[in-house]
């Protein structure tokens, strides 16, 4: 059995009352039955027994007096004290307590959550009046609505948990989403997530709650992949103009040009437009060059009917019908 300094000294003095207490007691009983002995000698060796037992309980009483006191700091002089739990009573354990303020130090020199100076972007979270302009909901907001902290990941499972929640990302991130569990929420309330990048306000969703008074809800943002920059983002969730929650993520590495690829393409394909809008031009002169050919074609066909037409035009048929009409019809 491992003891301490301090625990054993303690012994120690209990041992040394208890044998005081036993050796009076026994010097008690033998100094009166000392008094009942008839013969002289027995009862003086009795009688000086006695008293000799009386004075060990007074010295055992003496020296637990003197350890109590001293065999302690005697002890550590000789054996100086390591740290353990057990030595917080001691005196020594003053100066390993003092080691604490150097190690609540470190929160003073841990300037590290005042450096991040994201906080100093938004000190009092706030609706911006772009966002509070679209406020449709007349419904007000339960005040002791509460929100979990939020958890980023780039999936959801079938419950709608975040799968692999992380607050690095590393480019292309594509879509991703902000979850938190709530309760106590107002079913029509108007509800806000705002997503900026810095100081700069790059996504927001409000709406009327459609959700329950307690669940799991989410934001999310699915932006062109070239929208995702390098730098430290951050979410906040509001309740009318009241801020419930928020929760920052980084980004990294450089976001995928795909923007500048699309603006490039597009730009040979109006050009060509414009060359077809140029050769049709030259596409409306072969037109004329057909319609030129057919004075050849009428010719033949007003040659033909001037060569018919002559014999016909006889006039014999004319002159029949200028006969015929003086002879029968005068009777």
């Amino acid at each position: 059995m491992n003891l301490d300094i301090h625990t054993g000294v303690v012994t120690f003095v209990v041992l040394l009352f208890v044998l005081a207490v036993i050796g009076f007691w026994s010097g008690v009983r033998l100094i009166r039955k000392a008094r009942s002995l008839k013969f002289f000698r027995m009862r003086r060796d009795r009688m000086v027994a006695g008293w000799r037992m009386l004075g060990i309980s007074f010295l055992f009483v003496f020296i637990a007096l003197l350890a109590r006191q001293f065999a302690e700091p005697v002890a550590y002089h000789f054996f100086p004290p390591t740290i353990t739990p057990t030595l917080t009573p001691t005196v020594t354990i003053t100066p390993t307590i003092t080691l604490t303020p150097t190690i609540t130090l470190t929160p003073t020199i841990t300037p590290t959550p005042s450096v991040s100076d994201t906080p100093t972007i938004t000190p009092t979270p706030h609706v911006p009046l772009v966002v509070e302009e679209l406020f449709t909901s007349t419904t007000t907001p339960n005040p002791s609505a509460v929100f979990s902290p939020l958890q980023f990941a780039t999936a959801l499972d079938e419950n709608f948990l975040p799968v692999e929640p992380a607050i690095l990302f590393q480019n292309p991130v594509g879509h991703l989403y902000a979850q938190f569990t709530y309760d106590q929420m107002t079913p029509g309330a108007q509800w806000s997530a705002l997503w900026y990048h810095g100081t700069d306000l790059v996504h927001y969703e409000t709406s009327p709650w459609d959700g329950g008074t307690g669940g799991i809800g989410y934001s999310d943002w699915e932006p062109d992949p070239s929208q995702w920059l390098v730098g430290e983002y951050e979410v906040q969730i509001f309740i009318g103009n009241s801020w419930k929650t928020s929760g920052r993520f980084t980004v990294e590495g450089e976001p995928p040009t795909a923007v500048p690829s699309n603006t490039s393409t597009l730009t040979p394909t109006a050009t060509p437009s414009l060359i077809p809008t140029d050769t049709r031009v030259p596409t409306q002169t072969p037109t004329p060059r057909p319609t030129y050919f057919t004075p050849t074609f009428t010719p033949p066909n007003t040659h033909a009917p001037t060569f018919t037409n002559t014999p016909i035009t006889p006039s014999a048929t004319h002159a029949p019908t200028f006969t015929n009409t003086p002879l029968t019809p005068s009777p």
